[in-house]
């Protein structure tokens, strides 16, 4: 079973920055492609980045590219979200997720495990 813990979410004034972070305990890491999804309130959770296992390609949703990094250390199990230029628009619940199969997926349905996720709030 594996098991996210997201953290270093926030409060952050617009034109800020933010990162948060993701550890998995799973012995597999390194063969698990992981992803940040977010949620606003009365919102779906819509996709915000991947990075795949196989080759370690990260995939953006459009309104996060150029501002969004993801990156992963797989000696500390754990991945990234590095958030730059926020806007009040990218405000909601940030989830970590991973999935073993390799590739770049946007729909939630295709990752098995979730974290319990982390709030981000951009003030105007």
């Amino acid at each position: 079973q594996v098991q996210l813990v997201e953290s270093g979410g926030g409060l952050v004034q617009a034109g800020g920055s933010l990162r948060v972070s993701c550890v998995a305990s799973a012995r597999t890491f390194s063969s698990l492609t992981m992803a940040w999804f977010r949620q606003a309130p009365g919102k779906e959770r819509e996709f915000v980045a991947s990075i795949n296992w196989i080759n370690g390609r990260p995939y953006y949703a459009d309104s996060v590219k150029g501002r969004f990094t993801i990156s992963r250390d797989n000696t500390k199990n754990t991945v990234y979200l590095q958030m730059n230029s926020l806007k009040p628009e990218d405000t909601g619940i940030y989830y970590c997720a991973a999935t073993s199969r390799g590739g770049s997926f946007e729909s939630p349905i295709l990752y098995d495990h979730w974290g319990q996720g982390t709030q981000v709030t951009v003030s105007s």
